[in-house]
């Protein structure tokens, strides 16, 4: 039997047009970027997590020559705002990856590791969470982690 999965999602062409909040998380994740530790790739990724309170929470990706032993910069910023707001849910995540030559025109998405770390944030608060995903020439904007993981490995797995 076949089944097919359908993935909600907005895509824009410029900041101009997300809403002020959105805009000052892409910029969080923005000047994020600018301490990332990515001296093996070149690649520096910034993520921004906005929890219920409106505090704003930043990362970025550390590398370390002994790979993978680094950390995105998604999950820099999940587990800070997880270990020092445990009381407060994340409401957005936006993700901001650059080369050497600027920001990445189109969105970079997590990886798997990440994916799944949005994913236990998300139902440990039982609510969804945004994701922004930044290019210079694409931005897309997910409303839940669930669509970026449609198979999912959750706590309700081990019941």
């Amino acid at each position: 039997m076949e089944k097919k999965i359908q993935l909600d999602y907005q895509e824009y062409s410029s900041e101009n047009e997300l809403s002020e909040t959105y805009k000052k998380l892409v910029l969080a994740s923005k000047k994020a970027t600018e301490n990332a530790y990515a001296d093996y790739s070149n690649f520096k990724v910034g993520a921004a997590v906005l929890l219920d309170n409106d505090k704003v929470i930043t990362g970025n990706n550390q590398e370390n020559a002994a790979f993978p032993s680094g950390l995105c910069a998604e999950r820099v910023a999940m587990f800070y705002a997880n270990a020092n707001y445990p009381e407060n849910s994340v409401e957005a995540i936006a993700i901001v990856a650059k080369s050497t030559n600027g920001f990445l025109p189109y969105p970079a998405a997590p990886c798997g590791a990440c994916r799944q770390v949005l994913l236990e944030t998300e139902d440990r608060y039982n609510k969804p969470i945004t994701v922004i995903l930044y290019g210079s020439k694409k931005i897309i904007v997910i409303p839940n982690v669930k669509f970026l993981l449609p198979f999912f490995f959750d706590k309700s797995a081990m019941d």
